[in-house]
């Protein structure tokens, strides 16, 4: 499925659609440029999920655990990882085999350790469509009422 959004509260949008939807087990990677939407995406799946407190990318900590929502959530932020090894001292197996649903920004940087079943979502820029535009790729997931 491919959407299109023109500002950040429809990227939120679509990300909250897919959050009330999602099921348990279910790993989402996420990938686009540096300011693409990663991060509002994300937190839209958040809110559809039910999490209540702020989302933001965590970075420098690798991964965020929040257990508000109907499902625990995972948010992995990769980008600073420099070797797939450093997965595997976080513990990233819990997170992706266990009882909730995780969502991985960066994904390409581990894609390796992502399963087949994995959705897949690619965020697009276009700046001849406007500075807001987003093309909004998603695989992997049924999306009938999306």
């Amino acid at each position: 499925m491919v959407m299109e959004t023109f500002c950040a509260e429809e990227t939120f949008a679509l990300g909250k659609r897919i959050g009330e939807t999602v099921q348990q087990g279910r790993i989402i990677s996420l990938t686009g440029d540096l300011g693409a939407g990663k991060t509002v995406f994300t937190q839209g799946v958040a809110a559809g999920l039910g999490i209540c407190e702020a989302v933001n990318s965590p970075t420098f900590t690798i991964v965020q655990n929040y257990e508000g929502g109907r499902l625990p959530f995972y948010h992995f932020d990769v980008y600073r990882i420099s070797d797939v090894e450093e997965m595997e001292e976080i513990g990233y197996e819990d997170c992706f085999y266990g009882e909730g649903v995780c969502l991985v920004e960066w994904a390409e940087l581990i894609e390796e350790l992502l399963p087949a079943e994995t959705c897949r979502v690619t965020i697009e820029k276009c700046l001849q469509k406007g500075f807001d535009y987003r093309r909004i790729t998603v695989e992997g997931l049924e999306v009938e009422n999306i």
